[in-house]
C-alpha cells in the first residue's frame, strides 16, 4: 500500500493504489489447436494462462472481464463475489466482472502433452440469471468490444496480473435484409426457362409424329 504513512489507516481513496506485480503477459484468443468457434455472439476462447502464475502458489487467480473503454477505471481492489463484480449487473451498473476462479493446480506448468489449454468465456448459461452466484461464466450480453485479464489474489490482497488483452469483438447475426437474394432469382429463372423450353420441345415433337 503506497501513499499511507506509517501507522494511520488507508483512506478510501488511498485503496486505488494498492498495486500488484506487473506480469509481462498478454491474454490472448486461442490459436492451437485451431478451433472454428474462437468467438461467437456470446463467447470467446482465450488461452490459459500457463506458466505465468508459478511464483504465486497460493493465490487464487481470476480472469476480468471488461468493456474496453472501461479499462482504466477498474479497481483491483474489488473483490469477486461482490455487486461491484457481479456478472449478472453487467454491463449497466458493472463495468467489469470477475469470473473463472482458478487455482495454480488449474495451470500447470509444463503443460501435459495433449492436453487442451483453452478457457471458453460465456459458457455457463445455467447461472447467467442467478444472483446467488455473481461470478457466473455466463454469456457475453452483446458484441463488445471487450478486454480481458488474469488478477491473482491472496485473500482480498491483489499480488499480480497481467496486462489487459487486445479488445475482443464477438460475431453478430446478418439481419435478413443484408442477405443477397440475387443468386436465387437466377435459380427461379432457368428453372421457368427450362419448363418453357421443354414444353415447346414437346409441343414440336408432337406435331412431327402427327406430320408422319
Amino acid at each position: 500500500l503506497r501513499g499511507c504513512s506509517a501507522g494511520s489507516a488507508p483512506s478510501a481513496s488511498s485503496l486505488w493504489l494498492l498495486t500488484a506485480d506487473q506480469l509481462g503477459y498478454t491474454p490472448t484468443l486461442t490459436q492451437t489447436p485451431s478451433l472454428e468457434a474462437v468467438t461467437t455472439a456470446s463467447t470467446f476462447v482465450l488461452e490459459q494462462p500457463r506458466c505465468v502464475f508459478d511464483s504465486y502458489g497460493n493465490a487464487d487467480i481470476w480472469l476480468v472481464v471488461a468493456l474496453a473503454k472501461a479499462t482504466s477505471t477498474f479497481n483491483n481492489t474489488a473483490r469477486p463475489g461482490t455487486p461491484e463484480t457481479a456478472y449478472q449487473l453487467f454491463p449497466g451498473s458493472v463495468s467489469a466482472y470477475m469470473t473463472l476462479n482458478a487455482t495454480l493446480a488449474n495451470y500447470p506448468c509444463p503443460k501435459p502433452a495433449g492436453e487442451i489449454t483453452v478457457l471458453r468465456v460465456g459458457s455457463e448459461t445455467s447461472c447467467a440469471g442467478d444472483e446467488a452466484r455473481p461470478t457466473c461464466n455466463g454469456p457475453l450480453p452483446n458484441p463488445g468490444p471487450y478486454r480481458v485479464k488474469f488478477l491473482a489474489l491472496q485473500g482480498s490482497e491483489p499480488v499480480a496480473e497481467t496486462v489487459w488483452s487486445e479488445s475482443i469483438t464477438l460475431r453478430t447475426a446478418e439481419p435478413p435484409s443484408s442477405i443477397s437474394t440475387t443468386g436465387k432469382g437466377h435459380s427461379a429463372g432457368m428453372i421457368a426457362i427450362t419448363t418453357i423450353l421443354s414444353i415447346l420441345f414437346a409441343i414440336l415433337l408432337a406435331g412431327l409424329v402427327a406430320m408422319l
